[in-house]
C-alpha cells in the first residue's frame, strides 16, 4: 500500500452488496488481511443468520486471513468499546507485518469508532457531574467543552447529551492522566459498495430464503437447546429475533419469514442513510457499483490507491 497516503482500505455498504467477496479479491490481489467490521459476526457457530459466508473469503483456492469473526461466546453482549480495542490490536499487527489491512463490514458505528480514533475507554457515569450539566445550554456546554485539551469533533456536541457525556469523558480523563490512549494514526481510502435498490431488495429476498434452506432455523434451535436464553438471542436482533420467536412459538413460520424479509429490507435503508450521514461528517466515501466486473473493481481501488 502507498505508505504515505493511506494505511487502511475501509470496504463498507449496506447488507447483501457483495462487500465480503470483494474485500477478500482486494486483499488477495495486495497481499492484505481483513478485519471484519460486522457486530454479529463476532460470535461463535451464529453463522447463517449473520451471514457468515466462508466461501467468500476464497480466492483462487486460497484462504483469506480474516479477523475478528468468530471470537465470542454466543449471549455476550459485545460493544464499540471492544471492537475500537480489539481492531486497533489487530490492525497494529497487520501494519508491522507490512500487510494491507482491509476493514470490511457494514456496522456504521464500529467504522465510524475506528476512523474517528475516538479515545473509547469505559468511562463510567458521572451522576454529580451530569446534575450540574443538566440545566445548561448547548452553547454553555460547548464553552465548558472546548476549555479542555481539544475540541472533539462537532458532532459531539450536536446535542445537549452528547455534549454532557463528552464533558464527562474530558473530565475522567483529567482525574486519571495515566489513562492517556494513544491509538495509531488512520490514513483511510473508504469504499463504499452500492448496489441498485431494486437490485438489493431481490438479493435480500433471495438470500433469505438460501439461508432458511441451509438450515438456519436448525442453527437457532440448536442455540436455544445450548441453554441461550431467547431473550439474548432475541437482543442480537434481525435473523435472531425472528427466527427465535417463530422457534419458541410466538409467531407461525410463514409470518416469521414475512417479518423478517421486511426488518432486512429496513436494516439496510438504515445503513444508507448512516453512510450518507458519515459523508455528511466530512468522510469521503469512494462509490463503487456491485455490478462492476471484479476485476475493474479491484483495479479501481489500486488506482485510488496509486493516485
Amino acid at each position: 500500500m502507498h505508505p504515505g497516503k493511506y494505511n487502511l482500505i475501509v470496504i463498507t455498504g449496506p447488507t447483501a452488496s457483495g462487500k465480503t467477496a470483494f474485500a477478500a479479491h482486494l486483499a488477495n490481489a495486495l497481499d492484505g488481511e481483513i478485519i471484519s467490521g460486522d457486530s454479529r459476526q463476532i460470535y461463535r457457530r451464529m453463522d447463517l443468520g449473520t451471514g457468515k459466508d466462508y466461501q467468500d473469503y476464497l480466492v483462487d483456492g486460497k484462504q483469506i486471513p480474516a479477523h475478528l469473526i468468530d471470537i465470542k461466546e454466543p449471549g455476550y453482549k459485545y460493544n464499540v468499546y471492544e471492537f475500537q480495542n480489539d481492531f486497533f490490536k489487530v490492525f497494529t499487527q497487520l501494519t508491522e507485518q507490512n500487510k494491507t489491512a482491509i476493514l470490511c463490514g457494514g456496522t456504521g458505528l464500529y467504522i465510524e469508532a475506528v476512523l474517528k480514533g475516538y479515545k473509547m475507554i469505559h468511562v463510567p457515569p458521572n451522576p454529580e457531574l451530569r446534575k450540574s450539566l443538566e440545566e445548561k445550554s448547548l452553547k454553555e456546554l460547548e464553552t465548558i467543552l472546548s476549555q479542555f485539551r481539544k475540541l472533539h469533533n462537532s458532532t459531539d456536541t450536536d446535542t445537549v447529551k452528547r455534549a454532557i457525556r463528552a464533558i464527562e469523558i474530558e473530565t475522567y480523563y483529567q482525574s486519571h492522566p495515566d489513562l492517556e490512549v494513544t491509538l495509531p494514526e488512520i490514513r483511510p481510502l473508504i469504499i463504499g459498495v452500492s448496489i441498485d435498490r431494486e437490485e438489493r431488495r431481490k438479493k435480500i429476498t433471495r438470500r433469505l430464503n438460501q439461508r432458511l434452506n441451509e438450515g438456519m432455523v436448525e442453527e437457532v434451535k440448536h442455540l436455544l437447546e445450548e441453554g441461550i436464553p431467547p431473550e439474548d438471542l432475541i437482543y442480537y436482533g434481525l435473523e435472531y429475533k425472528f427466527l427465535t420467536q417463530y422457534v419458541i412459538g410466538e409467531l407461525s413460520y410463514d409470518e416469521m419469514v414475512r417479518q423478517l424479509n421486511i426488518a432486512i429490507h429496513q436494516f439496510a435503508k438504515r445503513q444508507m442513510t448512516w453512510f450518507r450521514g458519515m459523508e455528511r461528517r466530512g468522510f469521503n466515501i469512494h462509490w463503487i457499483e456491485t455490478s462492476q466486473p471484479m476485476e475493474e473493481k479491484v483495479n479501481t481501488v489500486i488506482n485510488l490507491l496509486s493516485d
